[in-house]
């Protein structure tokens, strides 16, 4: 297997702004947010789509994702989220992940023309990492 990312923030030798590290799956900042606090979700075993993931990891694998789905309004004073995946089309990064935007209304989002806006600097992502961390516990 050609080298994936995700893997390799899942072991540890990538750093990443994790939130959460726990046997079902990492959560951990995306580097280039919808809105700051939008989280990746990922299954610790490499695993391109959503149907490739067993069976008997998705009661732990959505746990995780419904978890953090409530922690980041929780923690950020968001109103929701957007829970979204890609499977092969538009999917950056060939692991499987589940993307956890915080969402308000009025916050400009519009269909799937997504504005980025970056993190102005690792502070300030660890502060929403932190933040979205102590939610879950």
């Amino acid at each position: 297997m050609a080298s994936c990312v995700f893997c390799d923030i899942v072991a540890g030798s990538v750093p990443a702004f994790k939130v959460v590290d726990s046997p079902d799956g990492v959560g951990f900042l995306d580097t280039r947010p919808v809105f700051k606090g939008h989280v990746l979700v990922v299954p610790r075993d490499h695993v391109v789509t959503l149907p490739e993931l067993p069976a008997a990891d998705l009661p732990g694998f959505f746990g995780l994702v419904q978890r953090v789905s409530a922690a980041v309004p929780a923690a950020l004073g968001a109103q929701g989220t957007f829970v979204a995946n890609n499977n092969i089309v538009s999917q950056s990064v060939a692991h499987l992940h589940f993307h956890v935007v915080p969402r308000t209304k009025g916050d400009g989002l519009r269909g799937f023309f997504w504005p980025r806006h970056k993190y102005a600097s690792d502070e300030e992502a660890l502060d929403y990492a932190g933040r979205i961390a102590a939610e879950l516990g």
